[in-house]
Formats: C-alpha cells, sequence, structure tokens
C-alpha cells in the first residue's frame, strides 16, 4: 500500500492574510511530500510495506522514523488549522475551565510552549491521564508516541511561516492561535479520546 500526501483540507489560499497560498504551497507541496516521497522509498518491498504511517511511526528509529512521524504530524498540522472560526465542544471547554482556568490561560500556555521552543518541533495540546497538558516535541518527533492523546498541533518549524513572517515566530504563533485553530478538530479528538488516524 502506498501512502498518500493527504490533500490539505481547505483551498492552498483559505488560511491568507494569516498564512499564504505560497506557504501552503512550498509546506505542504514540498516539505510533507518529500517526507511522504521518502516514506513510500523506505518501506516499498519491506516488512513496513502496508503498515500504517501510526504503526510504522510507532515502531521505527533513524530516518524512516523521521519521515514516517513528519508525515503523520504534518496531516495532524493541516487539521488543526480551519480557515472558519471554530469554538471547543461544551466537553472540551469545561475541561480548559477545569485544567487551565480560562480558554486564555490555555492559549497563553500554547503561545509559551510555541515560541520558546528552541529550534524546530511542535507545540501539542493533548490529553494526559485524564488532564489537558500542553507539550511540545523537537524535530520530527511526535506525541503519537507517548502516552497521550494529541489534540491539535502547531508547527515551529522554521519552514511553516518564515516566507510569511520572516523570523518573528511569535506573530505567526499569535496568528494562528487567535484566527486558525480547529477547535471542532480538538473537539472531536479530545470526545472520541483516541489519537487522529492519518488518512490511507
Amino acid at each position: 500500500m502506498t501512502i498518500s500526501l493527504m490533500p490539505l483540507p481547505y483551498a492552498q489560499d483559505a488560511l491568507e492574510p494569516h498564512i499564504s497560498s505560497k506557504t501552503l504551497e512550498i509546506h505542504h507541496g514540498a516539505h510533507h511530500k518529500t517526507y511522504v516521497d521518502k516514506l513510500n522509498a523506505a518501506i516499498e518491498g519491506t516488512e513496513n510495506a502496508g503498515k500504517s504511517v501510526e504503526e510504522i511511526t510507532k515502531s521505527a528509529s533513524g530516518p524512516l522514523f523521521n519521515n514516517a512521524a513528519q508525515t503523520y504530524n504534518h496531516g495532524f498540522y493541516w487539521m488543526s488549522l480551519s480557515p472558519e472560526k471554530t469554538a471547543p465542544s461544551e466537553s472540551l471547554a469545561a475541561a480548559i475551565t477545569n485544567d487551565f482556568g480560562s480558554m486564555d490561560a490555555l492559549l497563553e500556555a500554547l503561545a509559551n510552549e510555541a515560541v520558546n521552543h528552541f529550534a524546530s518541533g511542535w507545540a501539542w495540546l493533548v490529553v494526559d491521564a485524564g488532564k489537558l497538558k500542553v507539550i511540545s516535541t523537537h524535530d520530527a518527533a511526535t506525541a503519537i508516541t507517548s502516552d497521550v492523546n494529541p489534540l491539535l498541533t502547531i508547527d515551529v518549524w522554521e519552514h511553516a511561516y518564515y516566507i510569511d513572517q520572516m523570523n518573528k515566530r511569535p506573530a505567526y504563533v499569535k496568528a494562528v492561535l487567535e484566527n486558525l485553530i480547529n477547535w471542532k478538530f480538538a473537539s472531536d479528538n479530545f470526545d472520541r479520546g483516541t489519537a487522529w488516524t492519518y488518512p490511507a
């Protein structure tokens, strides 16, 4: 089974002016596609052929892990964004209030994690042992290899924002958190209680 480059869940220009069409053209059409292409080349004719992205990610190491995890992480990131304003479900909203005190406090925690993460990586909102928690992972590392349920992620590799914001990561993170977070996706992950699955 060949692993596909999942399509964006919205038009390439749908996130403008916060994330440009040019950024998505390169980020999705070049960076994400390269991870998928390298993953398919690496698993062809091996015991990993026919396995899901998640199965490969959880069992692999080295370059195979990097390409599988980045395939997954990017798909999760596209789903974490929405051109339309969304809101958490009642259950997720209650958990946010219970575990962070308020939505503003959660957004501040996500912003701090994303902005202050050193070098490349990902900021995540996850459920850990029944509690909402903000974490980050380095480089290609992904939340699905830990005993947590990821709800949303923010890509803080420079290619996610350099065309639009140059080196101003805080401006990119602010734009994402204030305008683009897909709370419906996060709520679906929270209410389902299991991690999102990369489309076959």
